[in-house]
């Protein structure tokens, strides 16, 4: 079998026309690059230069082969291009799962701002539960995950990437608007969109529909992007999680914690065993300056 190496040293002879300029080319001795294109020949059981005048003619064998061994080198060539680009994160594929409110987010803008300067990378972003997370890392069918709460999963590495709380998004001109934090009570007479019992996030504002029972809700929903939307459309406050106004805030309307705070962690996961890419830790990075500071 033929070695890259010669391959290599044809490769040079034929376009230096000398084993000295090959030589200087290759950064090798010219005794090394003679003796491997004897090698070669050897191998290919034919002579492939003839000395005139100084120089190395090439055989009609050796300019028969000349295009396919370009084709080779080329690849070649491709090949540590493609490794620099890996290496350096602008190329590849990564592949994200992140829950609903963190995925339409600080996760899709955080993606927008990576690829812009990464035009061979492309992303999969998708908007998953969090247990359906869980298994596509431990599965390594994804590479990072975004979710809030707890984990507890020895087959996962989880890192704090920031906090956000339950919160209403009001119109500016509200009543309630001018207030810093707002107490259950205060939305006794409102009408309220929030999460549908089966959500994901209706956990961290059951203690608020408890309290207030029977609380005037206007619209349940599934996610913090369509509570937004209902809300800014006239169908009520919108009693969510902070994180998604935080990425991207609503022109004439402010966001109002409530008191007591309910808060959620939002969480970095990646699988405990094996690495990561190194254009996942990039992102991993680019997603750590994202969130506001704890």
């Amino acid at each position: 079998m033929l070695h890259l190496r010669q391959i290599e040293v044809f490769y040079a002879i034929m376009r230096a026309g000398s084993v000295t300029e090959a030589a200087r080319a290759l950064n090798r001795t010219q005794p090394a690059i003679s003796a491997t294109l004897k090698q070669l020949e050897s191998r290919l059981k034919m002579q492939l230069f003839e000395r005139t005048g100084g120089r190395l003619e090439p055989t009609p064998e050796a300019r028969a082969l000349m295009p396919d061994v370009t084709e080779i080198v080329g690849r070649l060539s491709a090949v540590e291009r493609f490794s620099l680009d890996l290496a350096s994160g602008n190329r590849g594929v990564l592949s994200i799962a992140a829950t609903p409110h963190l995925c339409d987010g600080f996760v899709a803008k955080t993606v927008a701002a990576f690829v812009k300067d990464r035009p061979g990378l492309k992303v999969n972003l998708l908007s998953l539960a969090p247990s359906t997370i869980f298994d596509r890392i431990i599965s390594r069918e994804v590479d990072l995950g975004v979710v809030s709460g707890s984990v507890e999963s020895s087959a996962l590495k989880v890192e704090e990437l920031g906090e956000a709380n339950i919160a209403c998004m009001i119109p500016e001109n509200h009543r309630l608007a001018r207030r810093k934090t707002l107490r259950t009570q205060d939305l006794k007479s409102e009408r309220i969109v929030t999460y549908l019992p089966q959500a994901v996030l209706r956990p961290y504002v059951a203690p608020i529909i408890e309290a207030l029972h029977p609380l005037q809700i206007s619209v349940e929903t599934g996610t913090s992007a369509t509570a937004m939307r209902l809300s800014m459309d006239g169908a009520g406050i919108a009693l969510i999680e902070s994180a998604l106004f935080l990425a991207f805030p609503v022109p004439g309307y402010v966001l109002r914690p409530m008191e007591p705070e309910i808060r959620l962690n939002s969480l970095l996961l990646r699988p405990r065993r094996g690495s990561v890419s190194r254009v996942a830790n990039q992102f991993a990075a680019a997603l750590r300056a994202a969130f506001p500071s704890n």
